[in-house]
């Protein structure tokens, strides 16, 4: 399965030079005028995600008899009585899932590895994104701006066409997917932020439908056993890239979402609690 997208380091490039070979395009390649990209835009602006957790943590919060917040994963919903549900406001993200059509007319998405540095999942794969700003218009900004920040992604050039439901990290931050349309590939030219991402490739959304480059482990966290799913995927360089957790989760979502398909496998997820006080340290580990 080749990749239209070289993948691109930090090791290799300085922070203000910029790619010049990111994408590999055939000269009939058409992004911009591309009717299945078009067809795919107008079909998931009539997607509707489930309703988002402001509404649901307003509703729990006035309802005296049970005192639950949902804690949205984007998974089936779970809930647990707390002390104050009034202060569970967990900080608000957003991950860019930008899909673009590759040379052979498959759907593409663009991933990153995160820098070794990092506090927090260092070296992981990831989408695009981060931390909502008080400047952030919306959900889509935030992503937006996020994905020019690490991969230097013009937001000019992506079109965004709706959102998923929310998941909920085990950290309680709130992170939306936004699905964006990259219209014009050859325009791209990434510039890295070596602070925040080691490499940047892409991979097809629907490798997260099937079964061939899934493996799965059983993992057992706060009492309950459940499989979580592993994605391997090489690259054109023979580089092999674990593609797991939260990562994984929203990409096998967005792909149900694109293809009006479910999984060819049964999603195993956890059975996530909330804690009983809540507060801005809390975590689920």
């Amino acid at each position: 399965m080749n990749s239209i997208l070289r993948t691109v380091t930090t090791s290799l490039i300085p922070r203000t030079v910029s790619v010049s070979k990111f994408m590999d395009s055939s000269s009939n390649a058409t992004i911009g005028g591309s009717q299945r990209l078009l067809a795919l835009a107008q079909h998931l602006r009539l997607y509707k995600p489930p309703p988002f957790p402001e509404d649901i943590f307003e509703q729990s919060i006035e309802d005296s008899a049970s005192s639950k917040v949902v804690s949205q994963l984007g998974f089936p919903e779970s809930a647990t009585t707390i002390q104050h549900p009034e202060k569970f406001k967990p900080k608000k993200a957003a991950v860019l899932i930008c899909l673009f059509e590759g040379d052979h007319g498959d759907l593409r998405v663009i991933l990153t590895k995160r820098s070794y540095e990092l506090s927090s999942h260092s070296g992981e794969v990831s989408l695009p994104g981060g931390k909502a700003d008080e400047g952030d218009k919306d959900d889509a900004d935030t992503a937006k701006r996020e994905a020019n920040e690490e991969i230097g992604l013009d937001p000019e050039l992506v079109n965004v066409v709706t959102v998923l439901e929310p998941f909920l990290s085990k950290h309680l931050l709130r992170v939306v997917p936004v699905i964006g349309i990259l219209h014009d590939k050859k325009a791209f030219r990434p510039v890295l932020n070596p602070a925040e991402v080691e490499s940047v490739f892409d991979a097809p959304l629907e490798m997260f439908l099937k079964d061939e480059n899934r493996s799965q482990e059983e993992r057992e966290w706060m009492g309950e056993k459940y499989l979580i799913h592993f994605f391997d995927y090489d690259d054109i360089e023979h580089k092999k890239y674990l593609i797991w957790g939260l990562t994984a989760g929203i990409l096998i979502r967005a792909a149900s979402v694109v293809y009006q398909r479910p999984p060819a496998f049964i999603e195993q997820n956890p059975k996530f609690k909330l804690p009983q006080v809540v507060s801005k340290d809390s975590s689920m580990t």
